[in-house]
């Protein structure tokens, strides 16, 4: 199996040599690229073309608009903010502005380890306890960016979110679905995009106030 291949950017240099071996120690990952500042995550994404950008926000440039412009490269990197700033207001924009992944620093190592893993197959992570202080605030501004048109979800689609609002990760959608992994990623992109919201968490969070976990957004809409 390939390494996930990671850039670690960090204006710190012990932080970043410390994520090296962290990294490098768990025959999963490779370390591809290192850098000091925002505008040096986007030139060695587009650069290297890792599979995860690691990277703080407190360091020299923009690191919001750096984690939009990441995420929206051809490449599709996927973005973990690295932080020592447990701040639900900087959660919130680095998730609205790509991020999937936000992870305080002072975390064990296998807990980031399990993050960026997480991410990579598709996942949104927030370090742990600090997670459903994020997800109360996520529940607000999902819910607001419902529009006042229906949404329609196929029966597949509500079959997925029935999942998702209990907790499946996309291996066990597919797995209890019967279809394959790539499938269940494909229908989710649908659904972010059909809700107006930018990940996982948002789907869940707007399936459980309009409706709770089983069937969620009826036999064929919602009325938003």
């Amino acid at each position: 199996m390939k390494p996930i291949t990671v850039a670690l950017i960090d204006d710190h240099p012990l932080v970043v040599d410390g994520l090296t071996r962290v990294f490098e120690q768990d025959g999963d990952f490779k370390v591809v690229a290192k850098g000091v500042s925002a505008d040096e995550a986007v030139i060695l994404a587009e650069q290297h073309l890792p599979a995860i950008v690691l990277m703080d926000l407190s360091m020299p440039g923009d690191a919001f608009e750096a984690i939009t412009e990441i995420v929206r490269a051809p490449a599709e990197a996927k973005v973990v903010v690295f932080t020592a700033f447990p701040n639900i207001d900087l959660a919130l924009r680095a998730l609205e502005a790509g991020a999937s992944g936000y992870i305080l620093k002072g975390s064990p190592a296998h807990e980031l380890l399990r993050g960026v893993r997480a991410v990579h197959q598709g996942e949104t992570y927030i370090t742990e306890g600090f997670a459903s202080k994020v997800i109360t605030a996520l529940r607000s501004a999902a819910v607001k960016a419902i529009a006042s048109q229906p949404v329609k979800l196929g029966f597949r689609e509500q079959q997925i979110v029935a999942h998702l609002v209990k907790g499946h990760t996309n291996k066990e959608i597919a797995a209890d679905l019967g279809l394959s992994e790539q499938t269940v990623k494909r229908h989710m992109t649908l659904i972010m995009q059909k809700l107006h919201v930018r990940n996982r968490v948002e789907v869940a969070m707007v399936a459980q106030k309009l409706g709770g976990e089983k069937d969620p957004f009826g036999p064929t809409a919602v009325s938003r």
